[in-house]
């Protein structure tokens, strides 16, 4: 027994520790992007979370996906409430501990939880088969090739596998009830009464010996404690990691209206200096800023919230569907765009852990991770940043890459260098003079 508890022990320590480790190095990647102030607003930050991370809203825009993913999505929420006691079980060395105490309730408790197993089971089953049968256009894009379409099937047998183990343990010990022979102290015997392994349990083990029941429930038992351990040390390197940073993305939205785009302080500054006739054009600049980039070439340019962001992305592929741009065959996928930049901020973050603050590797994020043509072909519509179902911003990254290009490098496509060249001469977009605005009217 005090094997059992020690090994459980050593991987509680161990599982947690290398998450918290992880979750760290997310942390320190995410701060590597700029400083934007998004602490107003408060209650409203909290309506968005609640309505969009917890509550799913934009996900019921597609109403067969939405209910499958809310099978899965409640089951996990509501299961870890059995972590607890498997815990308290793993430390202890009891089995499941709360049953004397809660009863009635305990029985309620697990068998809803079953109920929320069988659901999840079914909608993974789904998901698999939309994926890998029915190939939802969506979700075999290009990028997601390799590595982001083996991400998603191994999560999803994953949960699978989870969810055998829950019913092996629960299977097996419903047979070891009936014939009296639980391992667990002050029981009793009889029926634990459960939803499906009242009928699983018998029909699978009930020839079994008492030595193979105890060996099955012990395997279900710890099967589903590794593949928790296992499954939360997997999220960071995963783009299921938006289990947890949902939450987080959501309250840190972007509460502006969606046509509003930012403008650097430093150049707001200059231009109102340059409007204002009494202004002393000697005087200090009234912006004390660090001389900084325009727009950005690379992770470190863009603000945290596009950092965030880019690990929040679940790859689902709603926002390259409803990009303009993406269904006309154009080379510009805004998942791709968020992908892009997570990989990008991955590499730079291990960089810099390894080689110092000072880590250059002669690559950026425009230019070899995201090509100008992609980020040309954008028409800021905003579609992507309204179908994401949690609020992630695309579009404010494209603009910041087409931003350098624009002023730092004076690289456009020759269709806008015109324009530009008028409203810097003319003030309007047409090559008019100023002067010449009202001439139309003057028409009969």
């Amino acid at each position: 027994m005090m094997v059992s508890i020690l090994i459980f022990a050593v991987l509680l320590i161990g599982g947690l520790g290398f998450f918290s480790w992880n979750v760290w190095k997310v942390r320190s990647n995410i701060f590597l992007g700029k400083k934007l102030d998004r602490s107003d607003n408060k209650m409203e930050r909290l309506k968005t979370m609640l309505l969009v991370a917890f509550g799913q809203q934009k996900m019921f825009r597609k109403p067969i996906p939405a209910l499958l993913h809310l099978c899965l999505y409640v089951a996990f929420v509501i299961t870890q409430i059995e972590l607890l006691e498997i815990f308290a079980d793993g430390l202890t060395g009891n089995h499941r501990m709360f049953r004397p105490a809660l009863g009635g309730f305990y029985t309620f408790m697990v068998s809803f939880i079953e109920i929320l197993s069988v659901l999840a089971f079914i909608g993974t089953i789904a998901f698999l088969a939309r994926r890998n049968l029915l190939k939802v256009p969506r979700l075999v894009k290009s990028e997601l090739n390799g590595w982001p379409k083996l991400d998603a099937n191994l999560i999803l047998i994953a949960e699978l596998t989870l969810i055998c183990f829950i019913f092996m343990m629960n299977g097996a010990d419903e047979v070891l009830y009936r014939q009296g022979a639980s391992h667990a102290a002050n029981l009793g015997d009889g029926s634990l009464g459960l939803t499906f392994s009242q009928w699983i349990g018998p029909a699978l083990f009930g020839n079994m010996s008492v030595d193979t029941l105890h060996t099955i429930e012990r395997i279900g038992w710890w099967g589903h404690i590794l593949m928790v351990f296992g499954f939360l040390n997997y999220l960071p390197y995963s783009k299921h990691f938006h289990i947890v940073l949902a939450f987080p993305n959501t309250w840190y939205s972007n509460l502006e209206k969606k046509g509003k785009f930012t403008n650097m302080a430093s150049v707001t500054a200059e231009v109102k200096l340059m409007l204002d006739p009494n202004a002393d054009p000697y005087a200090a600049a009234p912006v004390d800023t660090e001389p900084q980039r325009f727009g950005a070439k690379d992770v470190g340019d863009l603000t945290w919230k596009n950092l965030l962001d880019s690990y929040t992305c679940t790859e689902c592929g709603r926002c390259t569907a409803a990009c303009p741009a993406n269904q006309t065959g154009k080379l510009l996928s805004p998942r791709k765009i968020m992908m892009d930049t997570r990989d990008r901020l991955v590499e730079v973050g291990d960089g810099i852990r390894k080689n110092g603050k000072e880590f250059d590797d002669g690559k950026s994020l425009l230019f070899d991770y995201i090509t100008e043509e992609e980020i040309w072909a954008c028409t800021s519509c905003n579609a992507c940043v309204q179908e994401c179902p949690v609020n992630i911003d695309p579009l404010s990254i494209i603009m910041d890459l087409r931003r350098f290009l624009v002023m730092e490098d004076s690289k456009m496509p020759s269709e806008l260098a015109g324009m530009l060249t008028n409203i810097e001469n003319n003030g309007a977009p047409w090559q008019f003079s100023p002067a010449d605005r009202l001439k139309w009217a003057e028409e009969e």
